[in-house]
Order: structure tokens, then sequence, then C-alpha cells
């Protein structure tokens, strides 16, 4: 698992996985706008994640609630980003 200090993105994946190296580029400068990192957490270390999202991956999370699988949303991305941001205000 590899993880930068004050991760809000949580991107769930397999180091083999093109899909998830796809969605991994495309999400990196959205959440550098916003001042957010990404945690990549690879589901093959951990037989629990592994279990749970196995072929769903890629599986894009915000604070915690999935965003989407397979391929970005962006749409759902900014969208969660906008509830967050009205969370905070």
């Amino acid at each position: 698992m590899t993880s930068k200090p004050g991760a809000t993105f949580t991107l769930y994946g397999r180091a083999w996985c093109h899909l998830c190296e796809d969605m991994r580029a495309e999400l990196e400068p959205i959440a550098a706008r916003h001042g957010l990192g990404v945690e990549w957490i690879d589901i093959d270390e951990d037989p629990l994640l592994e279990a749970r999202y196995d072929e769903r991956v890629p599986v894009l999370a915000l604070d915690g609630v999935e965003l989407c699988q397979y391929r970005l949303d962006v749409d759902a991305v900014h969208a969660a980003l906008s509830q967050r941001r009205a969370r905070a205000s």
C-alpha cells in the first residue's frame, strides 16, 4: 500500500491492471487541483479486500464513499467534491 499524507481519495486496484493505471492517471490532476492526495491500495495484498473488490477494480472512494468503478466518472467525482465543500462550510 502506498499513500500520501492527508490522502482523501482511495483507489483500490491491482498492480497489473491497466484500467487501474488509467483511472489513477486521470484522477491525480483532479486531486492535485483540489489539494487532495490519492491513496493507492493494491487489493492483492489483503485477502479481505481481494474478496470484496476482486474483478470490480479499479474502485474509487472519497472519504470512504465509493464513487465509481472500472472507469473514472468525472461527474461523480466533481459532485462528491462539491458535497464535501458544502459540508465543510
